[in-house]
This record gives C-alpha cells, sequence and structure tokens, in this order.
C-alpha cells in the first residue's frame, strides 16, 4: 500500500551514513522532506542530492529536515556523504530490502530499487504532498520549498 497525500506517514527506523538509528515518528515537530532515490553514485542520483545540498538546504526553514532513502548499504552511504559533502541523512533501506521503500508504494520489484519518490510530510506526521517519477526522470527541488511555503 504506497502512502498517500492526508494520510499519516508510515513510520520507519533506518541507519544513516554514520549507523545512528533515525526514527521517522521521532521527528514529530518537524517538517519532513522525505526523498527516496535508486542508487548512490548515479549520475541523476548526484544531480538531485547535490541540488539538495546547493540549493534546498541552505535556504529551508529551521523547522525542516531532509531525510533520503536507499537500498544502499549504510557503508555506500558514508562514503558518498564524504565525498560529495551530503550533510543531510542518507538512510539505508538495505534490509530487509526495500521495506520502507514498498511502505512508500515507490519500490521497483523488478529492479529491485526504489523509484524517484518524494513525500513531503507535516510536523504531525501526515503526508501533504507527493511526486514520483520514474528511475530515470530528475526532480526539481525547487518545488519542494513551494510545497513547504503552503504547510
Amino acid at each position: 500500500m504506497a502512502a498517500e497525500v492526508g494520510a499519516m506517514a508510515p513510520d520507519f527506523e533506518l541507519k544513516d551514513q554514520h549507523g545512528a538509528p533515525v526514527r521517522l515518528s521521532g521527528l514529530r515537530g518537524r517538517r519532513i522532506v522525505l526523498v527516496f532515490y535508486p542508487l548512490a553514485f548515479s549520475r541523476v542520483c548526484q544531480g538531485e542530492l547535490s541540488a539538495i545540498r546547493d540549493d534546498f538546504v541552505v535556504s529551508a526553514a529551521d523547522d525542516v529536515q531532509v531525510l533520503t532513502i536507499s537500498v544502499d548499504s549504510m557503508f555506500s552511504h558514508r562514503v558518498w556523504a564524504d565525498q560529495e559533502g551530503y550533510t543531510f541523512s542518507l538512510l539505508s533501506d538495505f534490509w530487509p530490502h526495500g521495506e520502507v521503500a514498498r511502505s512508500y508504494g515507490v519500490f521497483d520489484e523488478e529492479k529491485g530499487l526504489a523509484l524517484r519518490g518524494t513525500f513531503i510530510i507535516d510536523a504531525q506526521g501526515v503526508v501533504r504532498w507527493k511526486i514520483v517519477n520514474e528511475i530515470g526522470a530528475a526532480r526539481d527541488v525547487v518545488e519542494y520549498q513551494k510545497v513547504l511555503d503552503g504547510i
């Protein structure tokens, strides 16, 4: 079942690139930009996460937190984050493989990885906006701020 606008966001706990557990419900009171991406070190994913780093995080309000998720291991995320200067959370949906992506309806069973899904979650944990793109279609991070300005 997919996460739908107006519904509570499925809760999860995953490890970030430093091995620290991050639980979505533990972030209540903050607005969340939840970004699923297929694979670290890929061209389109690097472009998207670099845009988040360069164009979004620097201007986002203090109550906004970016969480990114892929099926890559925590260790891959650590190397990639260090290499690219990503300071936001890169969460590993490695095992059980793709379980969180499935709960949001963005797991590609045939390819074994997440589609490009973004979910804006309000401070109470409700999904307020979502977009799901095919694997090769990049998202525009400018949209994220427009949506956040409205909630």
